[in-house]
């Protein structure tokens, strides 16, 4: 496979910087087929994480600062938007919509991406935990003052949430775990000295997991939008909102990320295969990598659900769009990932 002039790249290299959007397309041109498989994306999370996770030493998670400054900065962004919009615009739904697409928590598939861009799959798990924890306390709180015909009791609220994230979320983590405690278990009774480590084999696997994961999403979505009544003014205002907090939860997630530089450089935290891409000596890039993911890729499905539970219907055509901006954005990433890692591979 080539590209312009005498340049090759191979066909990983062509996956690695085009899967995401080729999904997306997938998707939408062959919805009718794909759609039926929405039942399925419970369990292909669930194995997307916890093959994710097996990555992870559960002794290596640690909260830092910039984890609590991160969910501080996305908290008082999102009600801050929401009463501006509505003050500017008295339209409560695009204003609805857009603070869904800035409270959504981060996406169980972050860590996947970040690894593959460089940043650190142990502290984006940290985050990830947190943040979904963090939604479901919050979102409850605030949901009845945006929509009080809503009628739910925070303990309801906040129960419907947690049965959405936590078997998703906690479920493959424990797995992983304790699938590591047997594994080592054994092998310190077998006197074999070895200690569980995720196969070589295995480690690009929720990576994959997860393109199939946005077929099925962008099929559900084309849907959605092909047969819905919707006010097409309101649509755009929404695509439109979905970009703007898209491109701003990225670029400050990274910035704030510049500002923290990774303590954590070591063998045991950028293990080759824990994480292919990890550059160990360039601690700044780690965090930065880590923290725009953390703020910028988010876990819009349930942000629709949330959505379409509390809010106006329409409302979820923002964390929708979401889907579609953030998904191009990870691929312009990972697409300048693949260019710089296979021109080092030349010089080297």
């Amino acid at each position: 496979m080539t590209t312009n002039g005498n340049h090759h790249i191979t066909c990983k290299q062509f996956l690695d910087r085009y899967t995401l959007p080729l999904s997306m397309l997938l998707g939408v041109v062959g919805f009718p087929l794909f759609r039926p498989l929405m039942p399925t994306l419970p369990s292909l999370i669930f194995l997307m994480l916890f093959f994710t996770f097996c990555k992870v030493n559960p002794i290596d998670l640690r909260l830092h600062l910039w984890h609590w400054l991160v969910l501080v900065i996305q908290l008082v962004l999102s009600v801050a938007a929401y009463y501006l919009l509505l003050v500017l615009t008295y339209d409560a739904c695009l204003a609805q919509g857009v603070f869904v697409c800035l409270i959504m928590p981060t996406a169980t598939a972050a860590p996947i991406i970040a690894g593959k861009l460089g940043g650190s799959i142990q502290n984006l798990t940290t985050f990830t935990l947190l943040s979904n924890i963090a939604t479901a306390i919050v979102v409850p709180a605030f949901f009845p003052i945006v929509n009080p015909a809503a009628g739910m009791s925070f303990i309801v609220a906040s129960s419907l949430i947690l049965s959405k994230v936590g078997p998703l979320l906690l479920g493959p983590f424990f797995a992983a775990w304790l699938l590591r405690i047997v594994y080592n278990a054994i092998a310190r009774h077998r006197h074999t000295g070895k200690t569980f480590m995720l196969s070589a084999k295995w480690a690009s696997l929720p990576f994959w997991i997860w393109a199939a994961t946005l077929v099925i999403l962008m099929a559900d979505i084309t849907h959605m939008l092909l047969y819905g009544s919707w006010s097409w003014l309101t649509i755009s205002g929404l695509c439109v909102g979905a970009l703007i907090t898209c491109l701003m939860q990225f670029y400050i997630g990274k910035w704030v990320g510049q500002r923290f530089p990774s303590e954590n450089h070591g063998e045991d935290y950028h293990d080759v295969l824990i994480n292919p891409a990890a550059a160990p000596h360039d601690t700044e890039h780690i965090t930065r990598i880590t923290a725009g993911q953390a703020f910028g890729q988010k876990n819009t499905t349930l942000g629709v659900w949330m959505a379409q539970t509390y809010l106006n219907p329409l409302s979820a055509i923002g964390p929708a769009a979401y889907i579609i901006w953030q998904n191009i954005f990870n691929s312009v990433q990972l697409a300048e990932a693949s260019k710089v890692k296979s021109q080092k591979s030349k010089v080297n």
